[in-house]
């Protein structure tokens, strides 16, 4: 018996992209693994010290605090809440294994405020570990957001309270908010046997005057306009730049910044940050190499700067 009712992107055992397959056969990924050329990343890069987060903002402003990879800390005035929260040392089984951190997370786990909301995208160890959740169920008893097939999860990482949303699916949230799960290109796994079972998603947030798009991990694809279409005043996006090269085997499910730029302009954010890298080295580019390419290709697009720009680890913006 179907775990979901059959859609556009799942068709009763697994979940798909609409506009194009994400998954490479087992034979790429061998080919990339004898043939990559990965640029060396150094073992650790410090943080420069910065003043904490405000503990509050006036309506139509939300304060926003890069941690690292794609979490952030994000503060309206009618809620707080944090995106894929990961504070491990790898990114892989139980936080120990994997690519590991080359920067810490630029505020400790512990150190987080009290949260109204946590947002999950999907399942990749990158994006969710469950210390790192149990954790941040610990700050406040916040509600999870997250995509088909992962809340069962939320009760053994300690949330009382949880939502699973289909794309286009929308639910209410601490302080009058709305978040809508909307879709993205890209797959889950965890394990060799789970390949697609769950779903992806990025996810809108109305609160506090703001509506911030949270694009969670994706490759380029046609429903980007959609979610213009449907959401045609998102004041702040914070959309990936990293883990792109080789394209032959990334661009499916990870955007480059070009393409990242091409998101920003077809979802029609007034300003756009870029997340997703600079923290674990999983894929072949220099760890600068995303906040240089984003420069060229603003320009290529004739983007201002102050529109697509990214922050330092544990910079703190209020847009």
């Amino acid at each position: 018996m179907s775990r979901f009712p059959a859609s556009d992107h799942y068709d009763g055992e697994r979940f798909f992209n609409p506009h194009g397959a994400a998954a490479r056969p087992l034979t790429d990924v061998v080919k990339w693994q004898r043939t990559r050329q990965r640029i060396p990343w150094p073992a650790s890069v410090p943080l420069r010290p910065y003043a904490p987060p405000p503990s509050e903002v006036p309506h139509g402003r939300a304060a926003v605090t890069f941690i690292g990879h794609s979490t952030f800390l994000i503060r309206t005035s009618a809620a707080t809440f944090v995106t894929d929260p990961v504070f491990t040392s790898h990114a892989g089984p139980f936080g120990r294994t994997g690519p590991r951190r080359v920067r810490p997370p630029a505020i400790a786990a512990e150190r987080i405020p009290a949260l109204d909301l946590v947002l999950l995208s999907h399942n990749h160890y990158d994006h969710l570990q469950p210390s790192s959740l149990r954790c941040m169920a610990r700050h406040g008893g916040p509600v999870i957001v997250t995509s088909l097939g992962l809340g069962a999860g939320a009760a053994s990482y300690g949330f009382r309270d949880s939502t699973e949303l289909d794309w286009w699916e929308s639910c209410d949230v601490p302080g009058g908010g709305r978040v809508t799960s909307v879709p993205a290109q890209h797959f889950s796994a965890r394990t060799p046997w789970d390949r697609d079972r769950t779903l992806w998603a990025g996810f809108v947030v109305e609160s506090g005057g703001m509506t911030i798009y949270f694009a969670g991990d994706t490759g380029y694809s046609r429903q980007f306009v959609e979610i213009r279409q449907r959401f045609p005043q998102i004041d702040l996006s914070l959309i990936p730049i990293g883990a792109y090269e080789p394209r032959w085997f990334m661009q499916p499910v990870h955007a480059n910044p070009e393409e990242a730029v091409r998101i920003h302009l077809d979802v029609g954010s007034r300003r756009t940050i870029g997340m997703h890298f600079g923290t674990f080295q999983l894929t072949d580019e220099g760890i600068d190499d995303p906040a240089n390419a984003l420069s060229l290709a603003r320009a290529a697009a004739g983007v201002p700067d102050e529109a697509f720009g990214i922050l330092d680890f544990g910079e703190t913006r209020i847009f």
